[in-house]
């Protein structure tokens, strides 16, 4: 069963920033009905208030379903709603003249005139701004707010307001709708450049995965490639000595026999570890590979005199846990630690990426590399992943124990002893 707000840490960091994104927008509709409506019940009087209310709160209504369209539209997800938005704006410019209507009915030292100029204020500031999330040039914005200050200032004007006064009144009215406009158009901005942040992060990771595919790929070219061409040139030779029925072309077949023979455990040592592995070497080369994909990588330890095959089994260790942490986590830090203690050698590898699952679900099983049902002499073909670091430890007598340690953190332990290894000077 799900854990209350598992649904939350679930989530990609880009998609908690659409809901947190999406939530205050909808907010915006309640604050426009308790800030600015409540008010109106209390100091309007009643043959006005109750109907400004009901218009108030199907106004927050439509503000917010007009939000989460354009904020569809914003990531893709559906078309423009193109129709919604000039539904607001027409709603919004009505609410607010009809505000001003019943403003210019009041006394003018009537205490109702804040609170119905308050509500026009909300009313076009939640309006343009929830509009303004459905535009991309920055030109029609200005025009949508120049445009609702100038009927504002028309309007005053209508009704017999001083041209000063009408002035000051549309411009104080445009303050918070300025506001809500900026508010919104940033928030747009930075929902944006999350996922592509994020977009950006998931290639680079690939990529490195790639380089790291290719180094494989020029790896094997360089082992069977010269094999594959001397055996090519033998085979030809052992032909034409065959057609000649010289006996010579028994010895190049023998020959050739060999070179292929040789070939075919070159390739399984590549597949294997890429011939021996050297851990300084994959040390540096997964902090450079996970530095590569945005992930902050540190290493700790000497491999200094650490015997050749404690060095190739440990170095597959590191490679194949970095390659679960770009693939599989959402990590954003990785620590690498090498440690000598009492006759065995311990690797650690621990990142922050477990909350996402992937390698994570994988490495719950924990158990050892020595027991964990390798037979007794080597493997004949050994897989990938945690079966795969196990067969490749228990040549060494080795363990491997992989799981999440606390809330959000992964770590992979690789235990090699040192008894019938000594380290080497």
């Amino acid at each position: 069963m799900r854990m209350p707000g598992g649904w939350w840490r679930s989530k990609s960091t880009p998609a908690k920033i659409e809901t947190y994104t999406r939530w205050s927008f909808h907010f915006f509709g309640v604050f426009e009905v308790v800030v600015f409506g409540i008010p109106v019940l209390a100091q309007v009087p009643l043959r006005f208030s109750g109907w400004l209310f009901a218009a108030l709160c199907g106004h927050a209504l439509l503000s917010t379903v007009t939000a989460s369209r354009a904020v569809d539209w914003t990531r893709g997800r559906r078309e423009q709603p193109v129709r919604l938005m000039w539904t607001l704006g027409t709603v919004t410019a009505l609410l607010a003249a009809a505000t001003l209507l019943v403003t210019d009915t009041q006394p003018a030292d009537s205490d109702s005139l804040g609170a119905l100029g308050s509500l026009a204020t909300g009313a076009m500031g939640v309006g343009i701004g929830m509009i303004t999330l459905g535009m991309r040039r920055r030109r029609w914005m200005a025009a949508l707010v120049a445009g609702f200050a100038a009927g504002c200032l028309a309007l005053a004007l209508i009704l017999r307001a001083a041209p000063d006064d009408a002035v000051v009144a549309a411009l104080a009215l445009m303050l918070f709708p300025g506001v809500m406009v900026f508010a919104s158009v940033f928030s747009v901005w930075l929902l944006n450049a999350v996922y592509e942040l994020d977009e950006a992060r998931e290639t680079r990771a690939l990529l490195a995965v790639a380089e790291e595919r290719l180094r494989f790929g020029r790896d094997l070219h360089d082992v069977i490639g010269r094999n594959l061409a001397v055996i090519a040139l033998k085979s030809e030779l052992a032909v034409q000595l065959a057609r000649r029925e010289r006996p010579e072309a028994v010895e190049q077949m023998i020959e050739v026999q060999r070179i292929a023979q040789e070939s075919q455990r070159e390739v399984r040592d590549v597949v294997r570890g890429y011939r021996e592995a050297d851990l300084g070497v994959e040390l540096t080369g997964a902090q450079g590979v996970l530095n590569a994909a945005g992930i902050a990588c540190e290493v700790r330890g000497e491999t200094a005199g650490l015997p050749a095959e404690v060095q190739s089994a440990l170095g597959w260790v590191v490679r194949e846990a970095t390659t679960n942490v770009l693939r599989h986590g959402d990590a954003g830090r990785c620590e690498v630690g090498i440690r000598v203690l009492e006759g065995r050698v311990v690797l650690t590898v621990e990142n922050d990426g477990a909350e996402s699952g992937g390698a994570e679900n994988e490495g719950a099983e924990k158990g050892s590399a020595a027991n964990g049902g390798a037979s007794d002499g080597p493997p004949k073909s050994r897989g990938s992943g945690l079966a795969g670091l196990r067969e490749r430890l228990a040549a060494v007598d080795g363990t491997l124990e992989a799981g999440r340690v606390r809330k959000g953190v992964f770590r992979v332990v690789a235990e090699v002893p040192l008894a019938a290894n000594e380290v080497t000077a």
